[in-house]
């Protein structure tokens, strides 16, 4: 495999206490160069992004984004990031990104997934959030009208209703990822590992973001 295609990488955490103690960059900067070195690729520059979170998603409060996407359009390369989230958690700032020309990697879903891709990954993974905001919200104040006070010995209650609340988001991401196993199905695969292997080889990801094994899906099929 040749070693001659150049890559930019973009690295960022959400803290100042994170930039400062190296917090997720290690994990960020071993991720990538996992994938750089499976895939053929020779970083030219690093970019490392230390902001706060609040107004996150605008271009002109991450200089080493906007630093990165100038660099990858001079040398006419890609951007890679270890997981969508280190670009945002706001699928209008990836679509904005787009509109820049400069392709981006994700090293956890691999070289070969495109733009739309891209999209829509990030588009679920912020509806899921919300989601999982508007239910535990609903579940502390139904808690808080049935007498729990959070922080008091009752504090189980709540706990009880936030469990409940990742079990259904838990449930509804079963049931999306079903047909997609039903499809590897048809093409052949038989075995859970099979199922697995296809979705990988797809660019899904779990509903953490990671890969799947056989026991995640043997964990979606008894949801389903």
């Amino acid at each position: 495999m040749t070693t001659d295609r150049p890559l930019i990488t973009y690295l960022r955490v959400s803290t100042s206490q994170q930039g400062r103690s190296g917090l997720g960059i290690e994990a960020q900067r071993q991720t990538l160069a996992h994938f750089v070195q499976t895939e053929g690729f020779t970083v030219t520059r690093e970019f490392v992004e230390v902001e706060t979170g609040k107004g996150s998603d605008a271009l002109d409060r991450r200089p080493q984004l906007k630093a990165a996407l100038a660099a990858a359009r001079k040398l006419r390369c890609h951007v890679a990031v270890a997981k969508l989230d280190r670009l945002s958690r706001d699928v209008h700032f990836i679509s904005g990104l787009m509109a820049h020309k400069v392709r981006f990697l994700v090293a956890e879903l691999g070289p070969d997934v495109d733009p739309f891709v891209l999209h829509l990954f990030a588009a679920l993974a912020e509806k899921e959030r919300a989601l999982i905001s508007t239910r535990t919200r609903q579940a502390l104040a139904a808690a808080k009208a049935r007498g729990v006070t959070l922080g008091n010995p009752k504090l189980h209650v709540a706990r009880k209703s936030a469990v409940e609340t990742v079990t259904a988001t838990a449930n509804r991401f079963a049931a999306n990822a079903l047909p997609l196993i039903r499809e590897a199905q048809k093409a052949g695969a038989t075995t859970l590992r099979d199922i697995a292997a296809a979705l990988n080889a797809r660019g899904v990801a779990t509903a953490r973001g990671g890969q799947w094994h056989a026991k995640s899906i043997s964990n979606i099929l008894e949801r389903a």
